[in-house]
């Protein structure tokens, strides 16, 4: 259990640190430039690292939610702290998979100058959805926020 936790605490560290310099660097670049080219270079370089460390995430997070709490349908009750740290995990991803649909789907393909504003908002929602899944992950170790 160990090796997996530390392959998903290392997925987290690349997923929300990559967010963290894109929301805190990148961004601010090509709003002042009013480049989307210049999100879009990062963007080609992280998403070689970037996507695969959420897939682990995903895979490694499962594996140990599993190690938690054996009983897959206890994941979605509030009958334990476990559960809802489980269960607002669970609703962190779902809502980072849903901007990332619609940034991928919707905003990207229209991605212009003017439009820039649009993906501006779903790169701050996802680097804050990273951030808390930290904060949330933590609570497994400390017992709470």
């Amino acid at each position: 259990m160990k090796w997996v936790l530390l392959i998903h605490i290392l997925g987290a560290t690349i997923w929300t640190g990559g967010h963290l310099v894109l929301a805190l660097t990148v961004l601010p670049r090509a709003l002042r430039a009013r480049d989307p080219n210049v999100i879009q270079e990062f963007e080609a370089g992280y998403a070689r690292l970037g996507m695969p460390a959420l897939l682990v995430q995903i895979v490694t997070g499962l594996w140990l939610a599993y190690q938690y709490l054996p009983s897959p349908a206890a994941w979605f009750g509030f009958g334990s702290p476990v559960a809802v740290h489980i269960f607002v995990k669970l609703a962190l991803l779902a809502l980072t998979l849903a901007l990332a649909m619609h940034a991928r789907l919707r905003v990207i393909p229209k991605l212009d100058a003017d439009r820039l504003g649009v993906l501006a908002y779903h790169i701050v929602a996802v680097t804050i959805l990273s951030v808390l899944f930290v904060v949330v992950g933590t609570g497994f170790r400390f017992g709470g926020w």
